[in-house]
């Protein structure tokens, strides 16, 4: 995400560390550099403009604080305006006063919006709130069956529509399924074109006008950029849409919808989707976008994400086991599922600070978890707990039952074996504690 951009526009700030005070003469190149790299990054021209201008501005009229370098002010002058450019503040979804609260997808066809809806009904649940999927698509086939997919895949809900039903009738039918059978929430799903075309439109102003929903979410394929945009903004003046969701920006390497549906639209960014499991979806927050674009990483996403996957119990007893100086291989599994479910390794990456740019070019072999995994459950109990008994024989037989090599298993053994020397060494460095139990290093 964002991979070019990123790159672009480090080495536009590169250009003015080391000077002693920013000036006009000094800071002309670096912002035609950030300018072309924008541009690039098919950012709209005028809110490209617009944003050098600020920072130009900000930069010259700005005093640098002591300890501080003319380059480090210059990042945080950009990491500022980009802020402010992708909407200063996040902007979480509203709820109704009497349920159930409708939320309205909208968008191109193939923008993503079915899979969407299938991810916010999770995201949702995981809110404890209870959604129902509802699909007045009754053009595209096979539309309303795959919602139903991602309902089953997500164990959410789908209201059934018998055929034949217009989408008019279908939506007072949910609605009035939904109050009955307790939902609060009702995800509806809409009809989506190749092209924007007024009929399209008028069905979707009618759907809005007859179920008044809280949000109207207009779903843009990030990878067509400026395109994205500019559908937007022709959706906005016949629908009227309360906020925008950005799909498919795991693929986006440049980042020119990103930086500029706010301001073309002046309607918040309220999700990104940036993957194709359900559980691919993050609330969009300005200040931690504009440190992944500047490389500065996320660690707050990062902390929810490892809250999100983490079992309490779980940790509660590796914690008392790594006390004891215990750690077998089921413990490494265990943990292991966890990162997985955080996400993908290189997304992980790049919100740790410094890593991300590391990390260009190679490629993260996502893999490799899985043959660990495979290499794990073919063991028995007793191997897992001590592995210094699987010997030659049994090395054979762990890498015949997981479809892998003799050599996999021996490199897995073997980091293992390090990685319970390092438990063990760690588990020596116990801080010594004053009275009132606070450590003294």
């Amino acid at each position: 995400m964002f991979e070019e951009l990123i790159e672009k526009l480090d080495a536009s700030v590169r250009n003015i560390r080391g000077v002693g005070k920013i000036t006009e003469r000094n800071i002309d190149e670096p912002l035609r550099m950030m300018r072309r790299a924008l541009l690039e990054a098919d950012v709209n021209y005028k809110v490209a403009k617009d944003f050098i201008q600020a920072v130009k501005e900000e930069a010259l009229g700005a005093e640098v604080a002591p300890k501080i370098s003319p380059g480090q002010q210059l990042v945080k002058i950009v990491h500022n305006e980009l802020t402010a450019l992708l909407g200063g503040e996040s902007a979480p979804l509203r709820e109704g006063n009497i349920p159930p609260s409708v939320i309205m997808i909208a968008g191109l066809q193939g923008s993503g919006k079915t899979t969407f809806a299938g991810k916010l009904a999770l995201f949702l649940k995981k809110k404890s709130k209870s959604p129902l999927l509802v699909s007045v698509d009754v053009y595209r086939p096979a539309a309303i069956e795959q919602l139903k997919v991602l309902g089953r895949s997500a164990g959410i809900e789908v209201f059934d529509s018998k055929e034949n039903m217009a989408p008019a009738e279908i939506l007072s039918n949910s609605v009035e399924y939904a109050r009955k059978n307790g939902f609060d929430t009702l995800v509806l799903d809409t009809a989506g074109r190749l092209h924007i075309d007024q009929k399209m439109m008028e069905e979707l102003k009618q759907l809005k006008e007859a179920v008044k929903p809280v949000e109207v979410l207009f779903v843009a394929d990030s990878m067509t950029g400026q395109d994205a945009v500019n559908s937007a903004a022709a959706f906005l003046k016949d629908l009227d849409f309360t906020g925008v969701v950005l799909s498919k920006m795991d693929g986006d390497a440049r980042g020119g919808a990103a930086l500029s549906v706010k301001a073309v639209t002046g309607r918040y960014i309220k999700f990104i989707s940036n993957g194709e499991k359900l559980d691919t979806l993050e609330p969009f927050y300005p200040e931690r976008m504009a440190s992944r674009i500047l490389g500065m990483g996320d660690v707050v996403t990062l902390v929810e994400k490892a809250q999100e996957a983490a079992d309490l119990k779980k940790s509660e007893r590796l914690a008392k086991k790594l006390k004891r100086n215990e750690f077998t291989l089921e413990d490494f599994l265990d943990q292991l599922n966890q990162v997985r479910k955080m996400g993908p390794l290189d997304q992980l990456a790049g919100m740790i600070p410094g890593v991300g740019k590391q990390m260009k070019g190679l490629q993260v072999d996502e893999y490799a978890l899985i043959r660990i995994e495979a290499i794990i459950n073919s063991m028995t109990f007793e191997e897992r707990r001590s592995p210094a008994i699987i010997g030659g024989s049994r090395r054979k037989r762990i890498a015949d039952g997981s479809g892998t090599s003799v050599q996999d298993v021996n490199r897995l053994l073997k980091q293992f074996k390090m990685m319970q020397k390092m438990v063990k060494q760690m588990s020596r460095f116990r801080p010594r504690m004053i009275p009132g139990g606070i450590p003294m290093g």
